[in-house]
């Protein structure tokens, strides 16, 4: 399975997504926000991040282009409930997979990870 970077300034979100992709057998690594994900991914290799765009210090749409631009093979995903911020990510397909807007179920989250990994060849189908 993957290793993910889980990136939320909200811990009630942070843990139920964590649990929910641990549950498809990932390894999930999480940071607070855009800052400390950046010093998560210089930590380790990840095959995916999973990002929120409204955060603190930094959003999650500048922690997308600096870790594609230092690590372009990551697979990056967006999350958001913010109209706004959804057109924002929209300039950035060249570089996001796909953009999960708030609210999205717990299912529905695991399956376009899945997806997005097999299309990538990151793992393979189960």
């Amino acid at each position: 399975m993957a290793r993910i970077l889980l990136v939320d300034d909200e811990e009630p979100i942070r843990g139920f997504l964590k649990r929910g992709l641990e549950m498809d057998g990932h390894t999930v690594v999480t940071a607070v926000d855009g800052s400390d994900g950046l010093d998560r991914l210089a930590e380790a290799a990840f095959d995916l991040m999973l990002t929120d765009i409204r955060m603190p210090l930094m959003d999650g749409i500048a922690l997308a282009l600096a870790a594609k631009r230092d690590y372009p093979d990551l697979i990056i995903l967006l999350m958001t409930g913010f109209a706004d911020q959804r057109e924002r990510a929209r300039g950035l397909d060249a570089i996001v997979a796909d953009v999960l807007t708030k609210p999205f179920t717990l299912a529905d989250m695991r399956a376009t990870v899945s997806r997005t990994l097999r299309a990538a060849g990151a793992v393979a189908a189960r």
